[in-house]
C-alpha cells in the first residue's frame, strides 16, 4: 500500500461495530492484528440501499464457495459492489452467517452491560443492527454477510466445519469499491468458532485512493460473468 494514498486508518476493537461509505475509487484494507480474527461484513448501495450484497448471485456467477483475490461481491441488481484486489489469507467465508444473542449466551454464558459494561458479550446480529440504525436501516434490511479471515468447509452431506487458524497475525484483505458502498462491519467471533471462551479479536481498517479498474483488471477477467458485471456497474455511473 502506498502510504501517501492512505486517507484514514483506525483499529476496530474486539466485538465492536464499524461503518463507512466507501466511495467509488477508494479501497478498504482490513488487517488481522493478532491472528484468528473474524470480520463480519454486509454491503449496500449507499444511494439506494434496497440494492445490497447478494450471496447466492456472488457464488453462482463465479462458480465459487469461498472468497479471495480476483473475486467480486455482486449486488442483487447484477452490479458489482466491491472487488477483492489483495488477499493474503486465501479463503474468506461467505456462507457461515453471523451470531445472535441466544447462540452467544449458550456458548459463552450470560453477560449483560449493566454488570460488565463494555466487556459484556457482543453478538454479530445486534452489532449489525446497531450500526445499521445509524443509516436508517433496520431488521428487514439484514442480508447475508461475509466473514473475512474465517474459513468454513462444507461436507458432501451439507454439514459445515470451522477451520481454526485460517488467518495469521498481519494477514490482510483489500476491497476496492466499484460503487459508493455502505460497508458495515463487526469483529464478533464466527458463529461456528469452536472456542468455548469469549475472545473476539481486533482488526485494523485503512482507506486509500485507488485507480479505476482497467480493461484487463484481474477481477474483471477472472470470470466471464464479471466482465458483464463491470459493464453494468460502469453504465450505472454514466
Amino acid at each position: 500500500m502506498d502510504e501517501n494514498s492512505v486517507l484514514w486508518e483506525e483499529t476496530i476493537q474486539p466485538g465492536a461495530a464499524w461503518s463507512h461509505v466507501l466511495k467509488r475509487g477508494t479501497a478498504l484494507r482490513l488487517v488481522d492484528v493478532e491472528g484468528g480474527a473474524n470480520v463480519g461484513a454486509i454491503f449496500y448501495n449507499f444511494e439506494c440501499p434496497v440494492e445490497r450484497y447478494n450471496m447466492p448471485d456472488t457464488l453462482k456467477a463465479q462458480h465459487i464457495a469461498r472468497l479471495t483475490k480476483g473475486f467480486v461481491l455482486y449486488s442483487d441488481m447484477g452490479r458489482i459492489l466491491c472487488s477483492i484486489v489483495e488477499d493474503q489469507v486465501g479463503w474468506h467465508d461467505p456462507v457461515g452467517g453471523t451470531s445472535n444473542s441466544k447462540l452467544v449466551e449458550k456458548k459463552y454464558g450470560f453477560s449483560c452491560y449493566q454488570e460488565q459494561r463494555n466487556d459484556y458479550h457482543k453478538n454479530g446480529r445486534d452489532c449489525f443492527l446497531i450500526e445499521m440504525a445509524k443509516w436508517g436501516l433496520g431488521p428487514r434490511d439484514l442480508t447475508a454477510n461475509v466473514n473475512f479471515f474465517s474459513r468454513v468447509d462444507v461436507a458432501d452431506d451439507g454439514s459445515m466445519s470451522f477451520a481454526s487458524g485460517n488467518s495469521k497475525a498481519g494477514d490482510l484483505v483489500e476491497l476496492r469499491a466499484e460503487m459508493n458502498v455502505l460497508v458495515i462491519l463487526n469483529t464478533c467471533q464466527h458463529p461456528l468458532d469452536p472456542n468455548s471462551r469469549y475472545a473476539p479479536k481486533s482488526a485494523k481498517a485503512s482507506i486509500r485512493r485507488v485507480p479505476a479498474p482497467s480493461s484487463d483488471d484481474f477481477c474483471r477477467i477472472s470470470r466471464e460473468e464479471n466482465g458483464r458485471g463491470f459493464t453494468l456497474t460502469e453504465r450505472y455511473f454514466l
